[in-house]
């Protein structure tokens, strides 16, 4: 019989070393299911994305830039609700990798459109191949109505309606 790799003990010592606590009142809380499955999906992802070294908001603004080439800073900031500095500090991320490029605009010098590089293009076909195998693996858990209706509750959470 093979011994197991170390990596599995130390995965198997963490299990028993970790209590299962009783989560009390929180299991019947919505913002803690929501916080569990984010947590769950999060670490899925990173580990996915990890090859390209690509964070989700990070990806979240390259897929927004490439469905709205010209977007500002402003409009993913506002899209995304984050505040204008986070999405600074996430664009000049990725134009250092020379993903995203800026440019004035031609209507308004004031204002500055954000495009995808041949880089970022690249990358992000890269990462769409990926993220669907990450999102492959949570949509199986549920059925075509199941999945239809979690999003549907999902979106009236944080629209509002």
């Amino acid at each position: 019989m093979a011994a197991k790799p170390p990596q599995d003990d130390f995965d198997t010592e963490e299990a028993s070393a970790t209590p299962h606590l009783d989560v009390g009142r929180l299991g019947d809380l919505l913002g803690f299911h929501l916080r569990m499955a984010h947590v769950a999906i999060y670490r899925d992802f990173a580990e996915t994305m990890e090859e390209l070294a690509l964070t989700q908001k990070q990806l979240a603004v390259m897929e927004l830039i490439s469905a709205n080439p010209g977007a500002s800073q402003i409009d993913l900031a506002n899209t995304l609700g984050t505040d204008r500095a986070t999405m600074m500090a996430l664009v000049n991320r990725l134009a250092t990798r020379d993903l995203v490029k800026r440019r004035p605009s031609a209507a308004d010098r004031r204002r500055q459109e954000l495009h995808l590089t041949t880089a970022g293009q690249a990358m992000l076909a890269r990462a769409r191949k990926l993220i669907d195998r990450h999102e492959q693996h949570f949509i199986d858990l549920f059925s075509g109505d199941e999945m239809a209706a979690l999003l549907t509750a999902l979106k009236r959470i944080y629209r509002g309606n």
